[in-house]
Parts: C-alpha cells; sequence; structure tokens
C-alpha cells in the first residue's frame, strides 16, 4: 500500500514506514505490511498485545532491523535498509528500552557520547546548553555518576544524549519500564517536553492508557499490522478498544479539562 498523498498545506510527515514486512531469522514475519507515519511535533504512540510488532517497528525504523518489504522514508528521502549510523545521520535518534547509561562516568560523559559524530565543537556547546536547559535535573547533576542518580533520572540523561545530534524524530522503546508510577509520570512529562520543544516522537510503551494520554496520535498494532489508528484522545475514549487493549474502562474526563 502505497502512502496518501500529503493534502497541501499539511506538513509532509518526519518518518514514513510503508507497507514494511519484517521479521527474525527464518521465523515468521513480525510485521506484515505495516504503514505507519510520524508528523512534526507530534507524539505518536504504538499500542497493542505483546507479540504485535511493536518494538520490531523501532528496529526497523532505527536500521537495527532491516525489512524484507516496504520502505522507511525519512523527511521524503527513502532510507529503507540503511543501518544505524545511517539513519542517526538522517534524523532518527532510538532510545532503547530499559537503562541504557554507563554508571561509571558522570552526566556529562553520557549526554556527550550521543555527540560522538558531531566535529564542530561550538555546535556541541549549542546542544549541551540545549539539553540542560530542557531537562533540568540533567544541568544540576552534571558532574556526578550517572549510577548515583534514579531510574527517572537516568532515563532523562538518555533522553538528552539522544537529542546531541538534533534528531527529527526519537524512538522510544518502554521509557517506563521498571519505574514507579510517580517516575513514570516524570518521565511522560519529559516525552511532552521533547515534543513541545520540537522534536516528534515515535513512542512503544506498556502503559498503554498512560503513554496514549500523553501522545497526539495512537496506533494500535495486531498481528504485525495497524488494527486503527486515530488522536489519542478519541482512542482512549473508545470503550471496545479500552477493553481490548487498554486494560479496562476508558478514564473518565476531569473537570477541569486536563487529561
Amino acid at each position: 500500500m502505497a502512502s496518501e498523498p500529503t493534502p497541501e498545506g499539511t506538513p509532509a510527515p518526519l518518518l514514513v514506514l510503508d507497507d514494511v514486512h519484517a521479521g527474525y531469522g527464518r521465523a515468521a514475519m513480525v510485521l506484515r505490511g505495516l504503514t505507519i507515519e510520524v508528523p512534526p511535533g507530534t507524539v505518536v504512540c504504538l499500542v497493542g498485545p505483546n507479540g504485535a510488532g511493536k518494538s520490531t517497528v523501532l528496529k526497523v525504523a532505527s536500521g537495527l532491523l532491516k525489512p524484507r518489504g516496504g520502505r522507511v522514508l525519512v523527511g521524503g528521502r527513502d532510507v529503507t535498509g540503511q543501518g544505524p549510523q545511517q539513519m542517526l545521520a538522517s534524523g532518527l535518534a532510538h532510545v532503547l528500552q530499559g537503562h541504557s547509561v554507563f554508571r561509571e562516568m558522570t552526566v556529562a560523559e553520557n549526554v556527550l557520547l550521543g555527540a560522538y559524530t558531531l566535529r564542530d565543537k561550538e555546535r556541541i556547546a549549542e546542544r549541551v546548553e540545549f539539553v540542560r536547559n530542557l531537562f533540568p535535573v540533567v544541568g544540576e547533576r552534571w558532574k556526578q555518576l550517572a549510577g548515583l542518580l534514579s531510574g527517572g533520572q537516568q532515563k532523562q540523561v538518555e533522553f538528552a544524549r539522544s537529542l546531541m545530534v538534533d534528531p527529527a524524530v526519537v524512538l522510544l522503546d518502554e521509557p517506563s519500564m521498571g519505574l514507579d508510577p510517580k517516575t513514570t509520570a516524570t518521565v511522560f512529562a519529559q516525552v511532552a517536553r521533547m515534543r513541545d520543544a520540537g522534536t516528534a516522537v515515535l513512542l512503544v510503551e506498556q502503559n498503554a492508557r498512560r503513554a496514549l494520554e500523553t501522545a497526539d496520535l495512537g496506533c494500535v498494532l495486531d498481528l504485525g499490522r495497524v488494527h486503527i489508528s486515530g488522536p489519542a484522545p478519541q482512542l482512549l475514549a473508545d470503550p471496545q478498544l479500552s477493553e481490548l487493549y487498554l486494560g479496562g474502562r476508558p478514564a473518565e474526563p476531569s473537570l477541569s479539562g486536563e487529561g
């Protein structure tokens, strides 16, 4: 299935996975004709049951897994089959599942690893200032060992590191894994800050309801395809989707109008 033409006046999507088929080794296909678009200035959340292919989508997008069919487009350019380093250069940064900070290194050293492809010292300094302002805890703990930070603070270090190359899209795989509810709320607040600062986000998250509360758009995956997609509030309000994929009844709207 080819991508639909972009209506006049609508910004072109930053990332498109178009009719993608992908799998591992000789096993059956995990993705079976999946099409997803990530527009500028949005958080797009992928939800669905285990085995639906959510993390596989991110691996294809970041170049960790080559698709067996379909296309990957970044900024309208076909980058299908390129490896992780080329995908990073194209504008995609991937924050992997679990914690990936180097505990015996400082926060500064961890963050600066994200700039290893940059050669312009002035540009690096600009990005450092940007991420320190965006994630205050990163600036406050700049010279401390990353291993001394809480799980939620370490996740913010990972976010900051991913933004050092000023990516068009950040791919987040289960950012709340292993975190308590209060810390999870902080992490999702930082996801929203990234979006509001101009970086689009493609998010896979086990806490589907909480992720959709942060997201602008949602895609429900099932059996390697997009089962349904639309504005995140619309998906949250659908009783059938809530029962099948979100673990219960839709949340009641708050009187203040806040999510």
